[in-house]
């Protein structure tokens, strides 16, 4: 499992030899990972572009909005050695003018002859990339490492681009009999450190980082991305309050920089935070707030930090999310497990509801049939399709 954080160290290298279109696309993802959660509401794109004899020229990743799109600063820096070679990005190229003029465009007037892109792009103002090059004589390929692709740092962007509301991981650190605190309400520090930096590595990744009054009037936590050394890092989250309560005067969250949203309807959160062009939501509390967002389908993944230790009394991680009978039990579907430090992370997706699709599914420009304008994935009984 992997979960980048955004880094001024320098571009992942290669060495001087050809590489081929997955090499290629697992080098553009990890220069898409190093600028995951700076580019929202538009996608993180990496892009690698090689010579003619498969060797690595350029690559680029998706500036702020605004400036320049992961293929033309691919090509920016691979100049003259870009004619006749081959551009390999996360995402379809785009075919339209917005903020910057048409990815195929620069594409084409560089020389490349031939694309590989991971997944299609689902925005049908965008979309056509593919088609576009194919027309002028480039040889295109869409779904190259497609399930990686889909499950990286994209992920979040395809899911908001398909459903219109943004991609929501619940996070949550437990004891392994699902206590997030002590009976005495004392919770600090669950889970050790290796744990504790991957939840600061996701909020740098996030655009907003949300948690109810209730674990703000008992925590006080701060919601800030922070480094080893415990100092805030460069970028960080849109911190957001969700209730009806005021949080205490001069605790962290009483602060003119937080989104105070006076409400308890997961899709009024969500609707304001896509307003606002959020597309990635970091779900941490506490177990009130996780219950509405999982008996309302709006948790889209589920990241898990189990200590393994034993409380035997106290606070449970979730509270009600709608379940009244084992036959409403919310499932999920394993991604992946992973011991950090002496912890265990277990990354889990919601399990396929009758008819839905996959939410990190690889969509491919080849496949037929349009992509599905609203893709409900998530988790709880409402809401799912």
């Amino acid at each position: 499992m992997t979960m980048p954080g955004a880094s001024n160290d320098p571009a992942p290298t290669v060495g001087d030899g050809p590489l081929d279109a997955a090499a290629a696309m697992r080098l553009a993802l990890a220069v898409s990972a190093r600028v995951h959660g700076t580019t929202s509401p538009n996608p993180p794109v990496g892009c690698v572009v090689l010579d003619r004899d498969g060797r690595v020229a350029g690559t680029g990743a998706t500036a702020p909005p605004g400036g320049p799109h992961a293929e033309v600063a691919a090509l920016a820096e691979a100049g003259e050695r870009a004619r006749g070679g081959t551009a390999v990005v996360t995402l379809e190229p785009c075919a339209h003018h917005g903020r910057t003029p048409p990815c195929t465009d620069a594409l084409r007037a560089a020389g490349i002859v031939a694309v590989h892109a991971g997944v299609a792009d689902p925005n049908p103002v965008a979309a056509g990339g593919a088609a576009v090059l194919r027309a002028a004589g480039v040889d295109v390929t869409v779904g190259t490492l497609g399930a990686e692709v889909a499950a990286g740092p994209l992920r979040g962007w395809l899911h908001a681009t398909r459903t219109g509301r943004p991609h929501v991981t619940w996070k949550f650190a437990a004891t392994l009999d699902g206590r997030s605190a002590a009976a005495d309400g004392s919770s600090r520090w669950i889970t050790g450190p290796a744990a504790r930096a991957r939840v600061h590595a996701l909020r740098a990744t996030s655009d907003a980082v949300v948690v109810g009054t209730g674990t703000a009037l008992a925590d006080d936590p701060a919601l800030t991305a922070r480094d080893a050394a415990g100092t805030p890092v460069p970028r960080q989250p849109l911190r957001v309050l969700v209730g009806l309560r005021h949080p205490r005067p001069g605790s962290h969250l009483d602060a003119p920089d937080v989104l105070h949203l006076r409400t308890h309807d997961p899709d009024e959160v969500l609707a304001a935070l896509h307003a606002r062009g959020v597309v990635d939501v970091l779900l941490e509390g506490g177990p009130r707030l996780a219950g509405a967002f999982l008996a309302a389908g709006r948790v889209d993944r589920v990241l898990a930090h189990l200590a393994p230790a034993l409380l035997g009394a106290g606070p449970a991680a979730l509270a009600d999310a709608g379940v009244g009978t084992i036959a409403d039990i919310l499932r999920l579907q394993v991604a992946s497990v992973e011991l950090v430090g002496g912890d265990l992370v277990v990354d889990a997706v919601p399990g396929p509801a009758r008819g839905a699709v996959d939410p990190v599914a690889p969509w491919s420009a080849d496949q037929a049939g349009p992509v599905p304008a609203v893709v409900d994935g998530g988790l709880g009984r409402k809401g799912r399709r």
